[in-house]
């Protein structure tokens, strides 16, 4: 968050807060866009906001306006080491819900260990872009069964587009899967934006603690490496220690932490 004191010559009560589009705010002095709202449902189905202000007041000014016309609950993402944003998050209400860790995940197999592991006996890998569309899908259908029964869908990262018709697979060329001979066992997803992160690796209920996840991991991290990738990245619930020792078994450092907030 960029904030700061009033500029010579800018007042609070000069400033008015416009909405510009339909989830688009700005804060205009005279001409000058002093500072940006913004609303979208995130892939999940969640609505997320966020604010880009010169100072804590104009902060104030568009969260105010935002927060009278957007229904609730509202979420927001914020780095954990930017106390001014949180702060101004918490001001207008927001508490926080969960923190999740960064990690840089290293890609070279001499570096995490995984240059000699395989899937177990009867399960192979099937790259990123050759999995079966509906075995994968009902793979996917599946894993959300599993994890909304127990630990609920909603502690997970936003990952997936909700369709209409309950489609969450948007781009199966992004996953690759663990395959038994009838069915599939287990996914990775990875995505290349502005740098590789690791999205979601999950596996059926009853078929954890095979060393599954390890080998899609070495796989997908094999493959990154095999590209010229040196680094990936992946984000890791505070509460998912199983997670969390899967990825520092392989050298993975956490690197930084976010705070989701709800208000």
């Amino acid at each position: 968050m960029n904030t700061e004191t009033f500029p010579a010559g800018l007042s609070d009560d000069a400033v008015t807060v416009t909405r510009v589009a339909d989830r688009q705010w700005h804060a205009l002095d005279d001409d000058l866009v002093v500072g940006r709202g913004h609303a979208e449902h995130r892939p999940d189905g969640r609505l997320f906001v966020s604010i880009d202000a010169w100072h804590d007041a104009i902060f104030d000014r568009l969260a105010e306006a935002m927060l009278a016309e957007l229904p609730t609950p509202l979420h927001t993402v914020v780095d954990e080491a930017d106390v001014e944003l949180t702060a101004g998050w918490r001001r207008a209400g927001f508490a926080v819900r969960r923190r999740e860790w960064e990690y840089a995940v290293p890609t070279d197999p001499r570096v995490t260990g995984l240059e000699a592991v395989l899937p177990p006996p009867g399960v192979t890998i099937v790259p990123a872009g050759q999995a079966e569309d509906s075995l994968l899908r009902a793979l996917d259908r599946a894993i959300r069964d599993e994890v909304e029964d127990t630990v609920g869908w909603e502690s997970m990262p936003a990952e997936v587009i909700q369709r209409p018709a309950g489609d969450t697979i948007v781009d199966p060329s992004k996953y690759a899967v663990a395959a038994a001979p009838d069915r599939y066992l287990g996914l990775i997803r990875v995505v290349r934006v502005k740098r590789p992160r690791i999205g979601l690796i999950a596996v059926r209920a009853g078929e954890q603690r095979r060393g599954i996840a390890r080998a899609l991991l070495a796989h997908a991290l094999g493959t990154l490496h095999s590209s010229g990738t040196t680094t990936a990245w992946a984000e890791v619930h505070e509460t998912n220690q199983a997670a969390s020792a899967l990825f520092e078994g392989i050298g993975a450092r956490p690197m930084s932490s976010n705070l989701e907030l709800v208000r």
